[in-house]
């Protein structure tokens, strides 16, 4: 790699995060931090929505912080209890219903139908859809964000909702590799395990995965789960084996991958708030979720000492920020804010409302 300065590297580093923010408008602190790092995007919850007109104006002023590149906008828009923004937004059933219809005809169309509502306010990512196989009934993360009980039903699904995405320009992440549907613990609070071996796991969990990257998705999300087959010793988050062997070189996976939320118990509990940042980038990840500001700073900062020190190499942060910057440049320039006028004919119109009502009947 080149000679780089350590103001490159640190805008590189800040490349690397996916924070999320507290409140309905940016803070001049906030906006501040994601400026001068050079923050590559956000992820918004909940608490920073109240209607289309009101998120439409937030992320505006978001992307007001970016420099030559925008920033991705992201949301956990699955449906069923994971969709962030409610009121005004057409309501999306889980995907346990919409697995059951089994038409990935009506589901392309639903996943476009998503797709243009996150567009018309601003969003350029969903953390959807989840290609996890509801293998454990006793599954207390997954339940029914599942679209099925087995691979080709859950495959079926995944690629029709990835393409109807893509269609309408918004990025598809699928989740959460290498597939968290066997397993009795939640991330959020612990660390769970598959002791399934690798042979099913390759005929079973990956499939979905495989067919996903074949219809052209270009984001996966890793899960904080033990899977012993593959590494004995690290989360797939965190592992060598599972992101750089497997996912890159097997099945031959070429754009970003992303971490989930390094703030969970899976993580921090076992491997420390301050280490697993570097551990997630050596391992492969390329964008790193912090759900809150201020851990997205202090890792921040923990990644900068790393690289100062020489426990991050150069080379890994610049691999990661040109993996991020080349999708930028292929799928979000040139950019164009998010029109105001365009909210009311796109956003929770009847004919939305219609094509949600042929999933329920």
């Amino acid at each position: 790699m080149a000679n780089v300065s350590s103001e490159q590297l640190r805008k590189a580093i800040g490349e690397l995060f996916i924070i999320g923010f507290n409140g309905l408008e940016l803070s001049d602190d906030t906006s501040a931090f994601i400026s001068q790092a050079g923050v590559g995007g956000v992820v918004l919850f909940a608490n920073n929505y109240e209607n289309p007109a009101q998120v439409t104006e937030l992320i505006n002023s978001i992307q007001e912080c970016r420099s030559e590149l925008p920033l991705w906008i992201s949301v956990d828009h699955e449906g069923g209890r994971v969709q962030r923004f409610k009121k005004g937004f057409t309501r999306i059933p889980d995907a346990e219903t919409i697995g059951k219809k089994n038409s990935p005809k009506l589901t392309f169309d639903l996943a476009e139908m998503m797709a243009k509502e996150l567009k018309a306010v601003g969003v350029n990512v969903n953390f959807n859809p989840v290609a996890d196989i509801m293998t454990n009934p006793k599954n207390p993360v997954i339940g029914n964000r599942a679209y099925g009980t087995n691979e080709e039903d859950v495959t079926k699904m995944t690629t029709a909702m990835i393409r109807g995405h893509l269609v309408a320009g918004v990025q598809p992440c699928v989740k959460h590799f290498p597939g968290h549907g066997d397993t009795s613990l939640d991330s959020h609070f612990a660390l769970p395990k598959v002791d399934t071996s690798a042979t099913v796991l390759h005929d079973r969990e990956l499939k979905p995965f495989l067919k996903g990257f074949k219809s052209r998705c270009n984001m996966v999300m890793t899960a904080h789960i033990m899977v012993p087959a593959l590494d004995p010793e690290f989360p797939a988050t965190l592992s060598k084996k599972i992101i750089q062997d497997l996912l890159r070189k097997k099945m031959r996976f070429t754009r970003i991958v992303i971490s989930d939320d390094l703030e969970m118990k899976a993580i921090t509990d076992h491997f420390g708030a301050a280490d697993a940042p570097r551990l997630a980038l050596q391992a492969g990840c390329d964008l790193l979720i912090y759900r809150t500001e201020a851990a997205a700073r202090a890792a921040y900062e923990s990644l900068v000492k790393a690289n100062e020190s020489g426990k991050l190499s150069n080379d890994v942060i610049l691999q990661a920020q040109a993996r991020s910057h080349a999708l930028k440049k292929e799928f979000l320039m040139p950019y164009k804010p998010a029109a105001m006028t365009e909210l009311t004919t796109i956003v929770g119109t009847p004919a939305n409302e219609e094509l949600v009502k042929k999933i329920l009947e």
